[in-house]
């Protein structure tokens, strides 16, 4: 019987597996006002208080929420995340979306895929989509909570540098976030390989994990909606070697995404096999 071994796929969230921002599907509109209005006083309070962006728009929504009396306990999150609409493919009717198809993919091949969130987004409500039950960890901004269930503090706050933090807790098998990442451990005990990751983003608060996966061996694949635009900022990551592909973000079986994906999952059980072989080898002489 063949050994298993684990392939890490590792998203963003926000313009990565939604085409918007979480919070604009049913937060932002009982604030009665356009996201672009509230992403708008988002930058104008970090930039006043010299301040981290994710921090400010995480107190922008308890302090208006507070405000317009608007209820913001954990199951209020989880009835937002309900809300939230996807790229195709990632959801489907007849039980054949992309998770079941990647992950039968990967076994194809001796593999567990497993799939991770590492998103600035609101982990509460990402924990209310139809799609939450197929990541394995969902690393998120995230609130603490009064003793009435309601929102009163930033508990995470997930911002582009500290994206690589999780992927290195995903790297090491290390999820409890109280446990510290900082102790050595040897590359060879590592449960997940950096070469045996693959990171999705949409765009530049990606760049720094993108980087990492792709400069440790791994794959970073920068998606787009298929706009001139945001095609334009997938290319010029592209040449400015900050990711391995670029492709559409459409999630369907047939679609360019899901074949690079295949192939870059060929190649790592490749490369796991022959390893394999090779250490065989190693043991024998």
């Amino acid at each position: 019987m063949r050994k298993t071994f684990t392939i890490a796929l590792c998203y963003d969230f926000d313009g990565t597996l939604s085409p918007a921002n979480i919070q604009e599907y049913a937060f932002i509109p009982q604030l009665q006002k356009q996201p672009k209005v509230f992403w708008n006083e988002t930058c104008k309070l970090a930039k006043k208080q010299d301040a981290d962006e994710i921090l400010a728009y995480m107190y922008l929504m308890c302090n208006q929420a507070k405000k317009l009396d608007i209820k913001i306990r954990r199951d209020d999150f989880l009835r937002f995340g309900k809300k939230v609409k996807f790229y195709s493919g990632l959801t489907s009717p007849n039980g054949k979306d992309w998770f079941s198809t990647i992950n039968s993919y990967g076994e194809s091949l001796g593999a567990t895929v497993r799939h991770y969130v590492i998103s600035s987004g609101i982990k509460e409500m990402i924990e209310g989509t139809s799609i939450a039950s197929n990541f394995h960890k969902i690393y998120a901004s995230s609130f603490m909570y009064d003793i009435y269930g309601v929102a009163m503090w930033p508990a995470q706050a997930v911002n582009y540098t500290t994206k690589m933090n999780y992927l290195f807790r995903i790297n090491k098998g290390i999820f409890n976030l109280q446990k510290s990442i900082n102790n050595y451990m040897p590359e060879k005990q590592r449960p997940v390989p950096f070469s045996r990751m693959i990171y999705f983003g949409d765009g530049l608060t990606d760049i720094p994990a993108m980087k990492l996966v792709k400069t440790q061996g791994g794959y970073s694949i920068a998606v787009h909606n298929g706009s001139a635009t945001n095609r334009k900022i997938s290319e010029k990551l592209l040449n400015e070697n900050r990711v391995d592909f670029t492709a559409k973000a459409d999630y369907r079986q047939n679609s360019e995404l899901t074949a690079q994906v295949k192939r870059v999952i060929d190649k790592i059980a490749a490369e796991y096999y022959l390893e394999q072989k090779e250490q065989g080898q190693l043991r024998r002489k």
